[in-house]
């Protein structure tokens, strides 16, 4: 053997596979955070990280993770979801416009203006996320006897 000094640039690093800090055995309650994810910073990159976590009024910790998991789920905009979202919203105005009206005029009463913008509201306020549904829902995979599952 050699009494060589060896130089840290010299050793090869292996990436280990993630261990769990749990018993051998025991598997993680659904929900519960058993992973970690490091990253190396400058002095400044943590400074301006520690700052906004500071203004958000938030731990770094509880920061960083809100701020990562809002960037990888945030969803691009897909044509197809946004003219879904319009004909949805568009929908649900026209029907709760037409029950609103009938509603009014078989009580003698006229459909107050305020009506209609809640009902605008309303649909702007939900349309989003009922196309997402009702996307979700169709690409869902299909059931026993060609079904989609509900």
């Amino acid at each position: 053997m050699s009494n060589k000094a060896v130089s840290p640039r010299s050793i090869r690093r292996i990436q280990a596979a993630p261990q769990s800090s749990l018993p051998f055995g025991e598997e993680a309650k659904p929900g519960f955070r058993t992973k970690i994810a490091a990253t190396r910073l400058t002095p400044e990159e943590l400074s301006d990280i520690e700052t906004a976590a500071e203004g958000a009024g938030q731990a770094l910790s509880e920061w960083l993770r809100a701020t990562a998991l809002q960037a990888a789920r945030k969803r691009p905009a897909d044509p197809a979801e946004l003219v879904l979202a319009e004909v949805w919203a568009l929908r649900y105005a026209l029907l709760n416009l037409f029950h609103t009206g009938a509603q009014a005029a078989s009580e003698g009463r006229q459909m107050l203006p305020d009506s209609i913008l809640k009902i605008r509201d309303e649909a702007d306020a939900r349309k989003l996320q009922q196309a997402r549904k009702l996307l979700d829902d169709f690409l869902a995979p299909q059931g026993v006897g060609g079904r989609r599952k509900p």
